[in-house]
């Protein structure tokens, strides 16, 4: 059999963030209307080890690559010696027979799906009029989401905070070239998200980095950085401010520290959870209710995600004559 492998420039120049997007509505639409399968991740977490291995089978319907498979590794500390905190493979397997097709780097896949999910839920949650943009991070997450959002929207400004004000002054000077919207570097988050109306917070911390006080009415929040049950971007009052969006429910009820701690606090429960992402899209379930609502989506990053970007990089690749063939 002949397999294709995709590297992470492949991937990048094959996927844009708005194709990837309809993509994820897609798939998101096909998990709500039980037309995709998917088991929670299943995480390696050794005592001491530098980071975990997470492994995310999938199945979609209807799909030639109907299998797909995420092995990967996720290392806090790699962004000091200039590398991804995620690194592994995506893999592809036929639908009719389960022979592999693909091979894909799962650092460009995870990189573009996860801003181009967010990206759909904006789209489908945050006020029309919503022009303002403020990122908490600074790393490749934040990067992507940035590139994503200000070539979807007509954004007056985006604003970002990292962990120390000269790493958002670096990051801003390096993503001016890149958008349309201008680029401010702030020197805290508070400053970043006071008044605006979409905000993403895209780190690696364990502790809250955007508080609920900080909201404004109407303000759309993309959380995207903490996937873990003992980690969290978003303190209480922020988990609390609003309408809870999951990609998933059994995955924000099993990872999202965002939402357990919050719980074990006692300032949400489970009526604080609205729909799943995908519910909102089939209009089985309401999205945003009001103008001054404050939505807020947990985006722990799904397996049928992955599968659908995979599948939509190999069909433009082998379309293109892209990648690498080898005999498997």
């Amino acid at each position: 059999m002949r397999l294709l492998v995709l590297s992470g420039s492949d991937v990048r120049e094959l996927l844009g963030y708005a194709e990837c997007a309809d993509a994820m509505r897609g798939a998101l639409a096909a998990l709500a209307s039980g037309r995709a399968d998917q088991p929670l991740r299943m995480v390696v977490h050794p005592s001491g080890a530098a980071g975990l291995m997470a492994l995310m089978p999938s199945y979609l319907a209807d799909a030639q690559a109907g299998y797909g498979l995420k092995a990967i590794c996720i290392t806090p500390s790699n962004p000091a010696a200039g590398l991804d905190t995620h690194q592994g493979i995506v893999l592809l397997s036929s639908a009719v027979t389960g022979e592999p097709m693909a091979l894909l780097n799962a650092s460009a896949v995870t990189e573009i799906r996860t801003a181009a999910v967010s990206l759909l839920a904006t789209e489908v949650l945050a006020t029309p009029d919503a022009d303002v943009l403020a990122v908490i991070g600074t790393g490749v997450q934040a990067r992507a989401h940035v590139l994503a959002l200000d070539g979807a929207r007509r954004l007056s400004e985006i604003r970002v905070a990292g962990r120390t004000p000269e790493r958002a002054r670096q990051f801003a000077a390096a993503v001016r070239g890149e958008t349309r919207a201008p680029v401010r570097a702030c020197a805290s988050a508070a400053e970043a998200v006071a008044g605006a109306s979409v905000i993403v917070t895209a780190t690696s911390s364990a502790e809250p980095v955007l508080r609920g006080d900080w909201l404004a009415p109407g303000t759309h929040v993309n959380a995207v950085g903490a996937c873990l049950p003992g980690t969290r971007e978003l303190d209480a009052a922020a988990a609390a401010a609003g309408p809870i969006f999951a990609d998933r429910l059994d995955s924000l009820l099993a990872e999202s520290g965002d939402y357990l701690l919050a719980a074990a606090e006692g300032a949400v429960s489970s009526d604080a959870i609205r729909a799943e992402l995908g519910e909102v899209l089939i209009g089985t379930a309401p999205g945003r209710t009001s103008e001054a609502e404050i939505t807020i989506f947990e985006s722990l990053g799904l397996a049928v995600e992955d599968l659908a970007a995979a599948t939509c990089a190999y069909q433009k690749a082998v379309a293109a004559g892209a990648g690498s063939w080898v005999e498997f």
